[in-house]
């Protein structure tokens, strides 16, 4: 055996091999260059990447669909709604130095005949906040010009007629715009990980309607309306850990929501259009 050989078999007689029973997914995004990163285990899902240094930070593979949305844009605006530019969905929800950018943002709440409030459970796909119960649906309009109109807040009625479709089968002409009506605005921001975060401005839209359903699994994983004391066992049940609300229906929930539910008939008295309650 040559002394190159002989080398080499004793470096190899002195290194230890440790079993692996976690490998940890690394994924490169595109959009601005960043390096999108989250926590994730090998579960036989087709992967883009895949790294097993410890030094990088690991993440699951993204939901394609779900993916594919991050390409949309966002209005940028700033503490005072004011329109301030424009981004992508994802670099809007990608924190930097733990947080992320302000965007514009809707949250309806849909009640049936019986005053009970459609709540969703977020699919396992999304980005942020899977598997999380909320408001009947919450999403952002867009940097087109149907949805940047600012007169009577029609281009964030229409994304909300627009996402009421995409996530829950609800037909347009169910939720005539004039129906949702806009109580007020919030401002929150919420990590939901390492990576990923909400920080918004957020329009609170209400109507009162009957309507057909037919969730969409990608973004929905399931749906029910509840009371007003349902609701508040699912409060009790998020505090205790048995199941997850996202954030932001947490913070109105324990604002005003149950005040607003009361006065279905009559919420002219609560508008308060000036106002962005900071939490």
């Amino acid at each position: 055996m040559s002394p190159a050989f002989r080398f080499l078999a004793t470096v190899a007689k002195s290194i230890e091999i440790q079993p692996v029973s976690r490998i940890r997914l690394a994924r490169i995004s595109s959009g601005n260059g960043q390096q999108a990163w989250n926590s994730g285990v090998c579960s036989g899902r087709n992967m883009t990447a895949a790294s097993v240094s410890p030094e990088t930070h690991p993440a699951e593979v993204l939901d394609p669909v779900q993916e594919a949305l991050l390409n949309e844009v966002c209005i940028l605006v700033d503490e005072d709604d004011k329109k301030v530019g424009t981004a992508s969905k994802r670099d809007c929800h990608l924190l930097v130095n733990g947080t992320s950018r302000l965007h514009r943002a809707f949250s309806v709440f849909l009640f049936n005949e019986h005053g009970e409030l459609l709540l969703q459970q977020r699919s396992d796909a999304k980005i942020t906040f899977p598997d999380t119960y909320t408001n009947t649906c919450c999403s952002h309009p867009l940097a087109v010009p149907e949805e940047l109109d600012e007169a009577d807040v029609v281009g964030v009625r229409r994304a909300a007629q627009r996402k009421l479709q995409q996530e829950l089968g609800i037909a347009p002409e169910q939720v005539p715009l004039d129906a949702l009506q806009y109580l007020t605005r919030i401002h929150y921001r919420a990590p939901s990980d390492e990576t990923w975060g909400e920080h918004e401005i957020d329009y609170i839209l209400f109507l009162q309607r009957r309507v057909d359903l037919k969730p969409n699994p990608n973004e929905v994983k399931s749906v029910k309306y509840v009371s007003p004391d349902g609701l508040r066992r699912m409060l009790e049940q998020d505090a205790r850990g048995e199941l997850k609300l996202t954030p932001w229906f947490r913070l109105i929930c324990r604002a005003q929501l149950f005040d607003w539910w009361e006065n279905l008939r009559s919420l002219k008295k609560f508008e308060s259009h000036e106002t962005i309650h900071r939490f």
